[in-house]
């Protein structure tokens, strides 16, 4: 009678046993512990470690609290200004209520995940693609507070939204590009202008001073000759100018004046000569 006192005794504590280890469960770090107990969610939230639950009667959901990052599959739309782009974006989001979590919504990853395809497609139509291509930052603004509005309900917060890239039609790209280049040679030629309008000014200058000084004309000429004669690869042929010309001719103007004024002295030493009868007189 005993042994079966004692069989019976041991057989309870082993169900006991099996019956407290089945109500055991360990909850991580970066999650959080919701209990249902027969359909009903208890007010308490587990925390973090070792937790004991109602087995066959409480059911333990956990909630993964970490970010979670989100591709958005990458949606087609028309832009304001009528072109038609492929946007696709990434989203950043956490449990912020791990009740609400999982009493709010049935996914909530599914939930986010659509909420965001529809905000990024209701963005795409009410930006211009200038925007969509230059102005993203407010962009991602718009995006996030559209996503964050419904999902606070859902117990999620948006931490971040970004679009990570923008998809055009090849016509439109081509577009694009002969627009860029069209641009830029526009730019080259009034760079071109107004490099020419400086130079313009400055010849100018330059000649007004070379026409007070002629011989500065010369130097300049010499200057250009040096410059060309440092290539020794080319043949330099040198016009002679007109103003080198005139330049020698009034060099040599005053050593012309000084012969003429050697026959005048023989003029007036012939003078006396005709006092010369006088003296035979």
């Amino acid at each position: 009678m005993v042994e079966e006192l004692v069989a019976a005794g041991v057989s309870v504590a082993s169900v006991g046993l099996v019956y407290v280890m089945a109500g055991a469960r360990v909850v991580k770090q970066y999650e959080r512990g919701v209990v249902l107990r027969l359909g009903r969610l208890r007010s308490e939230v587990r925390d973090p470690g070792f937790t004991m639950v109602v087995p066959f009667v409480d059911k333990l959901r956990k909630v993964n609290m970490q970010i979670v990052t989100m591709p958005v599959p990458a949606q087609e739309g028309i832009t304001r200004d009528n072109v038609t782009v492929r946007v696709d974006a990434v989203v950043y989001f956490k449990v912020v209520d791990a009740a609400d979590a999982v009493i709010q919504v049935e996914d909530y990853q599914f939930a986010v995940s659509q909420m965001a395809q529809t905000s990024l497609r209701s963005i795409i139509g009410k930006s211009d693609l200038d925007d969509l291509l230059s102005n993203r930052e407010k962009l991602n603004q718009g995006l996030e507070l559209m996503i964050d509005s419904p999902a606070m309900g859902w117990g999620v917060q948006i931490d971040r939204v970004e679009i990570k890239d923008v998809s055009l039609p090849e016509t439109m790209k081509r577009s694009m590009a002969r627009q860029a280049e069209a641009d830029r040679e526009r730019r080259a030629r009034v760079i071109n202008a107004d490099a020419e309008l400086q130079a313009s000014r400055k010849l100018a200058e330059a000649a007004g001073v070379m026409s007070e000084q002629p011989a500065a004309l010369q130097l300049r000429l010499l200057q250009t000759v040096v410059a060309v004669a440092a290539e020794k690869n080319s043949t330099l042929v040198l016009p002679f100018p007109v103003e080198l010309l005139r330049f020698l001719e009034r060099a040599q103007q005053p050593a012309s004046a000084a012969p003429t004024a050697e026959p005048v002295a023989p003029a007036s030493a012939s003078r006396p000569e005709p006092t010369a009868p006088e003296a035979s007189m």
